[in-house]
């Protein structure tokens, strides 16, 4: 249902500085190491609620762009359903794939109550995302392309999820 590109932390179609997409062939540089790291992460909304409306998934887009002008992060994809979302993101190696999502959970979490306080009555827990994530590596070459168009469909309807009959 929301499908957000973000190149360099864009996260409507508003050109930033510095916009330059990484892709699965691009190796990044600094000054003493070179690297081609991708991550696929996926994390629920606390209690899986069905909380990221279209307002919601704004701000979190927003914050994502602060995080990568301010981080060695770099979000290529974001897709979310109403309860969970996906990031395709890399990062320079110094930078934990756990670290990274401390980092987005703590500070899109605190944004997100501090700009819609309903969302406290909702989670009475005062966390936003749940404790667990997933984090897979994203290879060179068809893994990438089949777990970007994974993210960007994350939200869609699926026909093909629809219940069998027996007879």
């Amino acid at each position: 249902m929301f499908q957000l590109v973000i190149p360099r932390g864009l996260a409507t179609g508003i050109p930033f500085p510095n916009n330059r997409r990484v892709s699965e062939s691009t190796v990044q540089k600094a000054s003493h190491c070179a690297w081609q790291i991708h991550y696929h992460i996926v994390f629920p909304v606390k209690y899986r609620k069905a909380l990221l409306e279209d307002d919601v998934v704004e701000i979190i887009a927003e914050v994502t762009r602060g995080l990568a002008e301010r981080d060695d992060m770099e979000f290529e994809r974001l897709g979310c359903d109403r309860n969970h979302i996906h990031l395709l993101c890399s990062a320079h190696p110094k930078i934990a794939p756990g670290q990274i999502v401390r980092v987005f959970k703590s500070i899109t979490g605190r944004e997100l109550f501090r700009r819609k306080p309903a969302l406290k009555k909702e989670l009475w827990g005062g966390e936003f995302w749940s404790d667990g994530y997933y984090v897979g590596t994203v290879g060179e070459g068809g893994n990438w392309q089949v777990v970007e168009q994974y993210v960007q469909k994350q939200g869609k309807p699926r026909e093909e999820l629809r219940q069998l009959t027996l007879f």
